[in-house]
């Protein structure tokens, strides 16, 4: 980026309005949000709000995706990560940059850079899918056993069956994991204002990824990890066993995979291509 384009994306953003557009968009990542969304978030009428997107679009810090009959907006991390880069060039000539005089309020700006990417733990996960008796369950459970304090999980349902499946609560029980506690929900809890906020979303099964979810406050990550579901399994209960055993064999596979991920190390796009291709691990 060169200092023309710097000017004109540091002017667009010299807007309240459009600073906040912004930032939700990059809270939102690469999946985006309609302008309908981002309005009533913010409380603006239609024909501003449509102004202000126009003067970041021309500035190549947002752009569109048309999706059927909607537009979703996402932010261009490239623009953003490359004007981070201009302000930054050579800065302190590589040295340690002091951004107050030293003394008890001092921060450096490695040290600035230290607190963005490194979060106090654990990281808050929702695995949602339909009826949260059996794959989200699953998940929820391996993960908080597996994550060492690195992943706190959550699972909740769209239509929740109201119980967990026994040949889960079974097979659990069998290889040693915790279900206290266990039961099946609604998502809708988790979108309330004092539920906790979310740090990853992460669909298990198809018909719950094509369902208009709620509002996430936060804005989280999400991902789609579908698999078979093993309570629609018909048959003997030990086919029915066998089933579960290899969901959750697979659930596991991309626990652990995820669980290893240097997260705090990782920028949003490249984080959320890992999640992506972590969800076609078999």
């Amino acid at each position: 980026m060169d200092a023309k384009q710097t000017v004109k994306a540091l002017s667009a953003l010299a807007h309240e309005v459009r600073l906040s557009v912004f930032k939700m968009l990059v809270q939102a990542g690469p999946e985006g949000l309609t302008p309908s969304f981002i309005a009533e978030e913010l409380g603006i009428a239609a024909p501003p709000l449509s102004f202000h997107i126009k003067e970041l679009t021309h500035a190549s810090l947002i752009s569109a995706r048309p999706d059927g009959r909607k537009i979703y907006y996402s932010a261009n991390f490239i623009a953003m990560n490359e004007l981070i880069g201009y302000l930054t060039e050579n800065c302190c000539s590589g040295e340690t940059c002091e951004l107050v005089p030293s003394g008890k309020n001092s921060l450096s700006l490695s040290n600035l850079t230290k607190k963005d990417t490194m979060r106090e733990q654990p990281y808050n996960v929702l695995f949602l899918c339909t009826g949260n008796s059996a794959r989200s369950i699953l998940a929820e459970v391996q993960l908080n056993a597996l994550a060492q304090g690195k992943f706190k999980a959550f699972s909740a349902g769209s239509h929740p069956n109201g119980t967990v499946n026994p040949f889960a609560i079974e097979f659990l029980n069998a290889n040693g994991f915790s279900t206290e506690g266990l039961r099946s929900k609604s998502w809708d809890e988790f979108s309330s204002p004092d539920a906790p906020v979310m740090d990853y979303v992460i669909t298990v099964c198809d018909q719950a990824a094509g369902e208009q979810c709620p509002y996430w406050p936060g804005h989280p990550m999400s991902a789609h990890w579908g698999v078979d579901d093993p309570a629609a399994v018909k048959g003997s209960d030990e086919e029915k066993r066998l089933a579960f055993r290899k969901t959750a064999a697979v659930m596991r596979k991309r626990i652990e995979l995820f669980n290893s991920l240097p997260t705090p190390s990782l920028d949003r796009l490249s984080l959320k291509a890992k999640m992506d291709e972590i969800g076609k691990v078999m």
